[in-house]
């Protein structure tokens, strides 16, 4: 009897050891649920890309991939529209996927919460998890933050404090125009510009603000004239991808070489071309990287660079994966449920500095960078879409720096 007990001890063991294990050699499959086809198809193509590359990079680097898993990344269009996201997502439900990834568009990142909220409540033990890695409507994680996402981006919140911070102490900036898309993400940039610069430089005069459809317009030079005539000296705009570039491409067919733009996607597909020579001391973007920087990311540029022609600016998908492998690692599961516990309040080595996933909200916290865009140096080497230039960072500002409170009232399983 002994014996037999030992026997079936140690096989409870070697058995319990092994499930602890099991994510070694395990393939975790992500499903990314973003613009493959429209005005945004190239930023889409781009981040669906990175999303593959970054992957490889993680299954043939064990050093920072400490769950030993391999990553495969499934690419789907959601044509920019909510109700089309939702509808995939039924699809990827369906073929068990457990992981999604989403970020152009916030009211497409809203639709993934709601339905996993529903999704997971009623279907315990296949859950799934919803990483953001650019949806930056605060409410994302304020008002309506979920157990089940995890913002990697920093919000519109915490980009325009550290871009207000900078414009503070430009006192060559008087008047300024604002200019964004008409959703969630253009409403929230406009209002925290509104009373950020109202608190830091209430003598700065909004002299216009206007918002357009997104991924609608093809000629921004009504917009354009707009600004002239309002006799701005800055704009800020949370515009992205074919709105952004076009835009800037409006601003130097006009010749409207004397106002600055502050803008958050500054270095998203098409722009950099649309900047060029012109735009050189002119153009400013907040973000959480630049693409000078050393280290595994420097190495991933490069690489993504030589192998598909383009830049790899989402460097934000290095900490998903970070995060995930850590979080796994930790859990020793694949297993959502369990990952998603591992992951709050998780710290791990970002593409740049130490990140730490706050438990609160499941908001990312890092530092941000302030990038002017000029002309490549010795020092600052890279040139975005072969242009010659990138942004290159002229004031960083620390992760405590960059936070913001959160009204977060989380729910969580049980």
């Amino acid at each position: 009897m002994k014996i037999a007990f030992r026997a079936t001890a140690l096989a409870a063991l070697v058995a319990f050891s092994g499930a602890s294990f099991a994510q070694q050699g395990e393939t975790v499959k992500i499903a990314w649920l973003d613009p493959l086809s429209g005005l945004m198809a190239a930023l889409g193509s781009n981040q669906l890309k990175s999303y593959q590359y970054i992957a490889d990079y993680f299954n043939s680097h064990p050093d920072i991939n400490p769950a030993g898993v391999k990553f495969e990344v499934i690419g789907m269009d959601n044509k920019l529209s909510p109700q089309e996201t939702a509808s995939l997502l039924r699809g990827v439900i369906d073929q068990d996927i457990r992981y999604v990834v989403q970020g152009n568009g916030s009211g497409a990142s809203l639709a993934i919460i709601e339905a996993l909220e529903r999704h997971n409540a009623r279907n315990p033990g296949k859950e799934v998890m919803f990483l953001n890695y650019a949806g930056v409507d605060p409410d994302l994680t304020n008002s309506k933050c979920n157990y089940w996402h995890f913002r990697l981006d920093a919000d519109t919140s915490m980009k325009m404090k550290a871009m207000t911070d900078y414009i503070k102490d430009l006192p060559e900036v008087k008047k300024v125009f604002l200019l964004n898309q008409n959703y969630a993400h253009g409403h929230q940039v406009a209002k925290y510009a509104k009373d950020n610069l109202n608190e830091k430089r209430p003598d700065i005069e909004i002299v216009g603000e206007d918002l357009h459809p997104l991924a609608q317009v093809r000629d921004f030079a009504p917009y354009i004239a707009k600004i002239r005539a309002s006799g701005a000296d800055a704009v800020i705009t949370g515009n992205w991808g074919s709105d952004l570039s076009l835009l800037i491409k409006a601003a130097n067919d006009a010749g409207l070489s004397n106002v600055k733009f502050f803008t958050y996607y500054g270095g998203v597909t098409g722009t950099p071309s649309a900047l060029g020579a012109g735009a050189e001391g002119n153009v400013y973007m907040v973000s959480y990287n630049h693409m000078n920087l050393p280290g595994p990311i420097g190495e991933i540029t490069k690489g993504f660079k030589e192998r598909v022609n383009d830049d790899m600016f989402t460097a934000s998908i290095y900490n998903a994966y970070a995060l995930l492998s850590n979080a796994m690692a930790q859990a020793k599961s694949t297993e959502p449920s369990k990952v998603a516990a591992a992951m709050e309040g998780l710290k791990v080595k970002g593409f740049d500095k130490d990140v730490e996933m706050r438990k609160t909200d499941h908001q990312l916290q890092q530092g941000l960078y302030i990038g002017r865009w000029a002309k490549a140096t010795p020092e600052l080497p890279y040139s975005s879409e072969n242009t010659g230039y990138s942004f290159h960072p002229v004031k960083y500002y620390s992760l405590e720096e960059a936070s913001t409170p959160t009204t977060c009232d989380m729910k969580r399983p049980g």
